[in-house]
């Protein structure tokens, strides 16, 4: 067989492979995600976030926060509910390759360049019920940043684990227009070095 044929045959299947691997992985998480109302509760705040962190007054801006603490308790209450969902997951599907691209059976093959998610979401479980208590004692407007910034720190987990560090990261650039640095320099300092232990990210 040709040498060229062959690389495109390896090459197919290999994307093939992975391709399979993320559905499976997408399925999953979607199955634990699917009894709650975590997505919808993210675009009520960031959008009610961006409301308050552009209004100029002062007084309006509290009203807009105080009108979503509700959300955010529930929302740190859904999270919770996920992540003892999610705990039942065997270790190996809960595996997540630390590699910038997805490949195919990354997290058998290199089991040392993993982490386990379902660490990463009991730890952005922690960091958002820290945002919603304020414990760091920011002002309202930091406070609606920072907590902005654990929400999509949070849903970049949730692309990483479906895809690849690298779609996650481009899909944070597009959507938001975050880079993931950024992001993660944005959050509570508890959550940033408690993520940078886990994942290996720095």
């Amino acid at each position: 067989m040709d040498p060229f044929v062959a690389v495109a045959f390896a090459a197919t299947g290999a994307w093939l492979v992975n391709g399979q691997q993320q559905r499976r992985r997408i399925a999953l998480l979607s199955q634990h995600l699917a009894p709650l109302q975590i997505e919808q509760l993210m675009q009520t705040l960031t959008q009610g976030y961006l409301r308050a962190m552009g209004e100029p007054d002062g007084a309006r801006r509290q009203q807009i926060l105080d009108l979503l603490a509700p959300q955010e308790a529930q929302l740190s209450q859904q999270f919770e509910r996920l992540v003892a969902s999610f705990a039942r997951v065997p270790d190996q599907e809960a595996r997540v390759s630390r590699l910038a691209v997805g490949l195919p059976f990354a997290t058998q093959l290199l089991p040392g360049q993993t982490f386990d998610m379902r660490q990463l979401l009991a730890l952005h479980a922690r960091g958002i019920a820290r945002a919603v208590r304020n414990e760091d004692g920011l002002a309202p407007r930091d406070r609606a940043y920072a907590m902005t910034a654990e929400l999509l720190l949070m849903q970049h987990s949730c692309h990483w684990f479906c895809k690849s560090r690298a779609v996650a990261s481009a899909r944070m650039v597009a959507r938001h227009q975050t880079p993931h640095a950024q992001l993660l320099a944005s959050v509570s300092p508890g959550t940033r070095v408690a993520y940078r232990q886990l994942t290996g990210v720095h």
